[in-house]
C-alpha cells in the first residue's frame, strides 16, 4: 500500500535548484516592498507613492524580461500558466501529497500571473493619474507649489469637451486603480498562507530560499 507521502504519478518529483535566482529574489521581495509601501502610505500623488509605483514597474519589467533571457527555472517556460494542474495541485495539497518542481508548482504559477497582470493594471492607471510624472517631476511640482510658484503647474486646456473626457479619464483610472490595489493586497495574503501551507505539506522551508538564495530541507 502506498504511503499517504507517495506522489501520484501526475506529481513531478523534480528538485527545485539548490540557489535561488537573485534576480527572481530582487524582484520578489522588491515589489512586495513597493505594493505593501504603497498600502501603508496610500497618499496618491505623494513623492513616496510616486516613486514606490516607479520601483514597482522596473522591476515588474526586470522580471518579464528576465522570463525570457534568465535561466530555466526563471522562464516562463518553466512555469506556464495551467487551471486544471492548479486545481489537481491543490486537491494534492489538501491531503498532504505534493511534490516538487523546477520552479513554481501550478497554483502558485497562476498567483503569480494573476499577481502580475493586477499590478500591471495599478502600474498603468497611476501613470495615468499622475500624468506619467516621474518621481523628480514630483518633487519639482511640490518645490514649486511650496514656494508659491503656481504658474509651474498650469496647464493649457484643449477646450471643455476634453477636459470632460480627461476627467472621466481619470476618475475611471482611479476607481480601476483602487480595486485593482486590493486585489494585489489580497493576492499576496493568498500568497503567504500558500507559501505556509505547502511548507508544512512538503517538510521544507520555502521562505529561506528567497531571503538567502540557498535551499532549506
Amino acid at each position: 500500500m502506498a504511503s499517504p507521502r507517495t506522489l501520484t504519478a501526475a506529481t513531478p518529483s523534480i528538485a527545485p535548484p539548490s540557489i535561488r535566482d537573485p534576480v527572481v529574489r530582487l524582484t520578489h521581495w522588491g515589489i512586495a516592498i513597493a505594493v505593501l509601501g504603497n498600502a501603508i502610505v496610500n497618499e496618491g500623488g505623494s513623492l513616496i507613492h510616486v516613486t514606490l509605483g516607479w520601483l514597482a514597474m522596473a522591476l515588474l519589467v526586470l522580471r518579464l524580461v528576465w522570463g525570457v533571457l534568465g535561466p530555466a527555472e526563471a522562464r516562463f517556460s518553466a512555469f506556464p500558466p495551467n487551471p486544471a494542474a492548479a486545481l489537481r495541485h491543490l486537491r494534492q495539497l489538501a491531503r498532504g501529497r505534493v511534490g516538487h518542481y523546477p520552479s513554481h508548482n501550478p497554483a502558485g504559477a497562476l498567483m503569480v500571473y494573476a499577481f502580475w497582470a493586477a499590478l500591471t493594471v495599478v502600474i498603468v492607471t497611476g501613470l495615468i493619474l499622475t500624468g506619467g510624472a516621474t518621481p523628480m517631476q514630483v518633487a519639482a511640482d511640490k518645490a514649486a507649489v511650496a514656494s508659491g510658484d503656481w504658474s509651474a503647474l498650469i496647464k493649457e486646456s484643449d477646450g471643455e469637451s476634453s477636459d470632460d473626457e480627461e476627467t472621466g479619464l481619470r476618475h475611471t483610472a482611479e476607481e480601476v486603480h483602487e480595486v485593482a490595489a486590493n486585489l494585489l493586497l489580497l493576492l499576496a495574503a493568498l500568497h503567504v498562507f500558500g507559501v505556509v501551507a505547502e511548507g508544512r505539506a512538503m517538510r521544507r522551508n520555502l521562505v529561506a530560499p528567497m531571503l538567502l538564495g540557498e535551499r532549506r530541507k
